[in-house]
């Protein structure tokens, strides 16, 4: 049975904290224990947007810290606005879950610069051309260790594909529901692909070698529109067992923003 959600709702702590508990759905690559970045990454947009939210605003930059393996497990949420202001916040969310040692611990943590808005439409400039069309795509599945947990929940078209000579580009869109029983918000969407760019742009042989990614920092220039994200994204590696995936986010409308990840790169013993 496929899961219709990434999370179901738990309830709240004594304090006040949302619980979540997480389904596996979110199962990553790497791991059948571990989830997928994607999934939580979404999940701390979701505390950072209703953190004291106010009407004409947004987060405009959002970097997600991931602080060690998130488990396939319940999840408590913690969030509060770290610097308040009128016209800049800075919105800060934990992911927090007990971890093998029965010690709860945070394992992921999201920051978000969340500004007014104004209306500049008269002189929008976007520097990176639209990615082409969803229809001009090829639809398909992934194969082999690709085709675990998250990955799976995601419908495809692909312009590029991973491994491909340049940068590799797609269309995807989640079909599950972020938490069950809730409409995804334009940016939680968002997030729920976000963290895919480091696949997307992989030359490496994930049978051969592992490039986990400890973060990722997307800046947001646009708020995105209907329910498919497009992904252009390139990896580099380096010489020591650390790379960067750098890459833009789009809707159907064109570019809306830019991610970068670090990554770990390992050979597979």
């Amino acid at each position: 049975m496929t899961d219709s959600s990434y999370y179901r709702y738990l309830g709240t702590t004594e304090e006040g904290h949302e619980r979540f508990a997480s389904t596996q759905a979110t199962v990553s690559i790497w791991g059948p224990t571990l989830q997928h970045g994607a999934p939580p990454s979404a999940l701390l947009v979701r505390a950072l947007e209703r953190c004291g939210v106010r009407d004409e605003t947004r987060l405009t930059r959002v970097v997600v810290e991931i602080l060690g393996p998130i488990p396939i497990a319940d999840l408590e949420v913690r969030s509060w606005i770290e610097r308040p202001g009128r016209r800049i916040e800075l919105i800060v969310a934990e992911l927090w879950a007990t971890t093998a040692d029965g010690s709860a611990r945070a394992v992921a943590r999201g920051t978000a610069w969340r500004m007014e808005t104004v209306d500049t439409g008269e002189v929008v400039h976007v520097v990176d051309p639209p990615l082409e069309p969803r229809d001009s795509g090829t639809p398909g599945v992934l194969e082999g260790l690709w085709s675990v947990g998250y990955l799976k929940t995601l419908d495809w078209s692909w312009i590029a594909p991973i491994g491909c000579v340049g940068t590799g580009k797609v269309w995807a869109r989640p079909k599950p529901e972020l938490v069950e029983g809730e409409k995804m918000s334009a940016l939680e969407r968002l997030f729920a692909v976000a963290d895919i760019s480091n696949g997307v742009g992989a030359k490496l042989d994930p049978e051969h070698w592992t490039f986990l990614n400890t973060d990722l920092t997307v800046h947001i220039f646009r708020v995105p529109e209907g329910e498919w994200v497009g992904v252009a994204a390139e990896t580099t590696t380096g010489p020591d067992g650390v790379g960067m995936c750098a890459g833009v986010l789009y809707d159907e409308q064109g570019a809306v923003g830019r991610i970068a990840q670090t990554l770990q790169i390992r050979a597979r013993s």
